[in-house]
């Protein structure tokens, strides 16, 4: 039986919490291991402490951080009109606060939502989105970005980048102290030093994979509920299509903010593979448009 859309939504929103209790407890494993290799607690306490203010201004400013990376300009209403009214209809029909509206000076076709909540949303377009798509794509990709707030997914990112930033932290440690000497060394026994050493090197390819697998999942959980929101998920299916040929990159995109974008901002730096593949940002562009089509349309009306 065919996937209905709030089936693909559940099981998006299960695969990506359950993610996130791994990740959680890969990083309690990580802390657990460097306590015992070195006997000495205090530089998980520190890094701790560092992780949470860096939150905290990552939650306070992500959008502004975002916006600045991008380059992004205010859109007013009197020069970008449409846009305007159609992402006011579309967050009403969300329920959504209207987010406020943000355009790049950039041929590449993209777009990138951000903002803590839905009352503080923020969409971003580039000029090179308005100037290729028609309405009804443009309307697809700006009700993707809606379900990015509407889903919460920029809290979410936000605590898997602390959780990233925690284990970077540690092995960064682990490093340090192995090469100018430091710890308990007493308790260096034969196991739980390898032990230690192996959750200690290998976490931040983890912490890389998972944060990626979670930014992908986002992603068809946001192209299932913008077909809820627009009743249209071929004009969607057809945006992906159009951007997929291009072959541009999003000139001030940056590699901390690449998941943010509605489609991978380095097209033309692409590759193919299963390994290359974990390390992409965004989910096969084929796979997100047969998800679209597979969704009934009649289903959801």
């Amino acid at each position: 039986m065919a996937a209905t859309l709030y089936s693909i939504q559940s099981a998006n929103v299960r695969k990506t919490w359950l993610l996130m209790i791994i990740f959680t407890a890969f990083v309690v494993a990580v802390a657990w291991a460097f306590n015992m290799y070195y006997g000495q607690p205090f530089f998980l306490y520190i890094g701790v402490v560092i992780s949470v203010t860096m939150s905290f201004i990552s939650y306070w400013k992500s959008d502004k951080i975002a916006l600045s990376i991008a380059g992004a300009k205010p859109a007013k209403k009197e020069e970008y009109y449409d846009l305007y009214t159609m992402t006011e209809n579309l967050a009403i029909t969300a329920g959504l606060p209207m987010p406020r509206l943000y355009v790049i000076a950039d041929s590449a076709p993209n777009a990138f939502a951000t903002g803590r909540d839905p009352e503080h949303g923020v969409v971003a377009v580039t000029q090179g989105l308005l100037d290729m798509l028609d309405k009804s794509e443009i309307e697809g990709v700006v009700a993707h970005e809606l379900a990015h707030i509407k889903n919460r997914d920029t809290l979410l990112q936000t605590a898997v980048i602390v959780l990233v930033g925690l284990l970077s932290l540690l092995a960064d440690w682990f490093l340090h102290i192995s090469l100018f000497g430091g710890g308990n060394r007493d308790n260096k026994s034969g196991p739980l030093a390898i032990v230690g050493i192996v959750l200690i090197v290998l976490s931040p390819i983890v912490a890389t994979i998972i944060q990626l697998s979670i930014s992908r999942r986002r992603e068809y959980l946001a192209d299932a509920s913008a077909a809820l929101m627009t009743r249209y998920p071929e004009a969607l299916a057809n945006a992906l299509l159009k951007i997929e040929g291009t072959h541009q990159d999003t000139k001030k995109a940056h590699s901390a903010t690449a998941h943010l974008y509605f489609s991978n901002p380095f097209r033309s730096k692409e590759k193919q593979g299963f390994i290359q593949g974990l390390f992409q940002t965004h989910p096969p562009t084929a796979k997100r448009v047969a998800n679209l089509r597979g969704i009934d349309v009649e289903e959801i009306k």
